[in-house]
């Protein structure tokens, strides 16, 4: 009742003012809802993308180092006095993306193969990674979990595919310490890595992409996009309400002073509108009842 009363007794520019704030806000949320949406969804496809094509990398040398380097390195194994950790595929990949990192840019991507069981303790999966692996070994058919992870150096968006031992002569290093290289035992002792088994999920292959800078500009985008809306919204809105003053308020005011004159009598001043819209046919309108009123005044003065 009270916001009926309100509106009844607001003018009309205020209302019109009034509209268009509501129209301007909601425009301004929705547009901002909208934009958000689209560009954390770029962002999350960026990193994704970029994960993506490092874990392509990964395995790619992975499968070169499997296919072309073991052949050559792996007579030498048993006469090699000291390990050649070459003839690991993990080892190659390893050491290549560590090479990726050099560069400060790069600096925050992260590779690991995350192992229940590794040879090498620097690739002991974490409590994190270990749910990885056991989600892996329980569910067959999931060959990739993504997600994003806090890490000391900030949030990460990361891609995690299950390592199976496939080949046979995988398991030359890994079954048990008497069918192991010496020169394996030498480096890494008797105690981790064994007992693998064909076909058995060892580790998760996980890449991290760095994402707070990524979203960071997204957000940045946002508010400079926000900002650019927010001032053409209001260009608008001045704009507009510009226009409603001039070509509507105004006039309505000239005409009410004049209907207020003519209301106690003053004949001498008339409606003029040059325009051919409603507001001009208004005027005429009051032009023809102010004449009508006018004789009908005459007339009755005539007969006093």
């Amino acid at each position: 009742m009270l916001n009926n009363i309100t509106l009844k007794n607001l003018k009309i520019g205020a209302k019109f003012n009034l509209l268009l704030i509501l129209v301007f806000i909601v425009s301004i949320v929705g547009s901002g809802i909208a934009l958000s949406s689209v560009l954390q969804g770029r962002a999350q496809n960026e990193v994704a993308s970029q994960a993506q094509t490092l874990i392509q990398m990964v395995n790619a040398v992975r499968d070169y180092t499997q296919n072309r380097i073991v052949p050559l390195l792996e007579p030498r194994i048993d006469t090699n006095p000291t390990f050649i950790p070459e003839v690991v595929p993990t080892f190659s990949s390893k050491e290549v993306f560590e090479n990726f990192r050099k560069k400060p840019e790069y600096k925050n991507f992260f590779h690991k193969d995350a192992t229940l069981n590794p040879t090498n303790l620097a690739d002991k999966a974490d409590s994190f990674e270990t749910q990885l692996v056991e989600r892996f070994r329980n569910e067959p058919k999931t060959l990739e979990i993504t997600g994003f992870r806090t890490l000391s150096e900030g949030e990460v968006f990361y891609i995690a595919q299950p390592l199976k031992i496939t080949q046979q002569q995988c398991l030359q290093c890994h079954t048990t310490p008497e069918q192991a290289p010496k020169s394996q035992l030498v480096t890494y002792g008797s105690e981790n890595g064994f007992g693998w088994k064909l076909n058995q999920i060892v580790s998760a292959q996980i890449i991290s992409v760095p994402s707070q800078e990524i979203f960071a500009n997204a957000k940045r985008t946002w508010i400079l996009i926000m900002g650019i809306l927010i001032t053409i919204f209001a260009l608008v809105l001045l704009l507009i309400n510009f226009l409603i003053k001039k070509y509507v308020i105004q006039r309505i005011r000239r005409i009410e002073k004049i209907a207020q004159k003519v209301s106690v009598g003053d004949m001498s001043t008339d409606f003029e509108e040059s325009s051919n819209d409603e507001i001009g046919g208004l005027a005429e309108a009051f032009n023809r009842m102010k004449a009508s009123l006018k004789i009908a005044i005459e007339m009755l003065d005539n007969q006093g």
